[in-house]
């Protein structure tokens, strides 16, 4: 199959990488990513990274056709850019997005295995919890602080996935459309949570696949305390509507129209 018609058995894809301040990682994530999947497209979306990031990616562009730049006014946060990255992929008429960091901390090696399941599915996400994943690099702490976060997401929500957390993963452009991608509320990493949330709500075939997650190398991670609770607020306030309506319903009562998502 050329890469004109893409990825065998899903079609045009695009790997959606937002950027702020990552000069020092993006030549060498967006040079993996091509050696390691030909087929694919990469969509750079940067918030107007102080340290030319943006102009460091629109040389990329010029010497590669596979390679595009969206350059955005500032940083607005992870779900923000993804969500401008995506409607952008819906305007050139992709099959497929992909999620990925463009620190490196996601291999581009291992896209193959997403693109493979995601041809018998509607979503895919890269996990790090399951058998054949793992984490490198990380302080005790954090790797606590990640999994005891993953436990309490699938008692609150019922979902059955070991990391919703997980930034990189893929979906079928019917699925963004289905679920209103462009009305998710959260902007940091519960933009995550709330995606594979409202995909699996609506019933789409999703499955897990093992990835190795390796912390960066160079430049400066964006997870905070505030974004863990943001996150952590948000699990929660879903997991009480979603009790709260499936009770109503129960009831024979409908649930209050747009109660859903906060």
């Amino acid at each position: 199959m050329s890469d004109a018609e893409g990825y065998p058995g899903v079609g045009r894809v695009l790997v959606v990488i937002p950027t702020y301040n990552e000069a020092d990682n993006i030549r060498m994530i967006t040079g993996r990513v091509r050696a390691a999947v030909p087929e694919v497209d990469i969509l750079v979306a940067d918030d107007n990274s102080p340290d030319g990031t943006g102009a460091i990616a629109d040389e990329l562009a010029v010497a590669d056709d596979h390679i595009f730049v969206l350059h955005r006014a500032g940083k607005e946060g992870l779900g923000a850019a993804y969500k401008a990255g995506f409607a952008w992929a819906k305007d050139k008429g992709y099959d497929a997005v992909v999620e990925m960091d463009a620190d490196g901390s996601h291999a581009p090696e291992e896209l193959p295995k997403l693109l493979d399941a995601l041809a018998d599915h509607d979503a895919v996400l890269g996990t790090r919890y399951i058998a054949g994943g793992s984490v490198h690099n990380w302080p005790m702490h954090r790797l606590l602080l990640s999994r005891g976060g993953n436990i309490y997401i699938r008692m609150a929500l019922g979902m059955p996935f070991r990391d919703a957390t997980g930034g990189y993963r893929a979906y079928r452009m019917p699925v963004l459309d289905a679920i209103n991608v462009e009305t998710v509320a959260s902007t940091g990493y519960s933009f995550q949570v709330e995606l594979a949330w409202r995909s699996y709500r609506n019933g789409f075939r999703m499955t897990e696949v093992p990835i190795t997650f390796t912390e960066r190398e160079h430049g400066v991670s964006k997870m905070s305390g505030n974004i863990f609770k943001e996150q952590l607020l948000r699990v929660t306030v879903w997991g009480v509507r979603a009790r709260r309506d499936g009770a109503l319903k129960l009831l024979g009562r409908k649930p209050r129209q747009g109660s859903t998502w906060p």
